[in-house]
């Protein structure tokens, strides 16, 4: 049923791969940002890739903007309505939170990298890769058992974000550095969170498969 419906209206889908390519290449220059911290590369270096993933945050507002206005416009879609507006909008979500959490290394000026916002990068990094076969493989229901293997494995990113920021913030306190808590509540809180988001657009990805294979 979904395969003669894309092939009617495949333009959607069309949308929904370049957000996920956009979110994936977000994830990967905010790993090779944080590979720079480590290194202690010069500001220089580093502010060019906050500004990369600035840039990929405007493309993704694009992507969204452009699906939800041919979204308006279309009187009958591939698939329910509510399915690619929440599609969309989540995975822009994510590139929004991880140009957030850049940008914040960035304006509080941290010296020091921690060994978990670079677990997060990596996490965010192999969810983002992920999440973009799922949406391409979108394309052919017949592989929706692949499609269902892969949102396991994005739900076992989600818990493995959890628990990295459990022991993200333990560690945090003991430091007991108030401005440094602050500071580093925040940046935790996006990267977190965008692995949150990860899992909701598996969620929606899942919820799409069964109801049309």
């Amino acid at each position: 049923m979904l395969g003669s419906l894309i092939n009617r209206d495949k333009v959607f889908f069309d949308m929904f791969e370049k957000a996920a390519d956009n979110s994936a290449k977000a994830a990967c220059a905010l790993c090779g940002m944080v590979g720079l911290m480590k290194d202690k590369a010069a500001p220089a270096a580093i502010s060019e890739k906050v500004k990369e993933i600035k840039d990929l945050e405007h493309a993704g507002d694009q992507i969204t903007h452009e699906t939800i206005e041919m979204l308006n416009r279309t009187f009958v879609t591939p698939i329910d309505r509510e399915d690619i507006f929440l599609l969309i909008t989540k995975m822009d979500d994510i590139v929004d939170l991880m140009d957030g959490a850049a940008s914040r290394l960035e304006l509080y000026k941290i010296n020091q990298i921690t060994p978990e916002a670079i677990e997060f990068a990596e996490l965010l990094k192999k969810g983002g890769e992920i999440l973009k076969h799922s949406v391409a493989t979108m394309r052919n229901i017949k592989n929706y058992r692949d499609i269902l293997k892969h949102c396991v494995e994005i739900h076992t990113i989600e818990n493995e974000g959890d628990q990295l920021m459990r022991q993200a913030m333990v560690k945090l306190f003991e430091a007991n550095d108030a401005i440094n808590v602050i500071k580093w509540k925040e940046i935790y809180n996006d990267l977190e969170t965008a692995t949150d988001r990860c899992e909701d657009v598996a969620n929606i990805i899942e919820g799409i498969v069964l109801k049309y294979a």
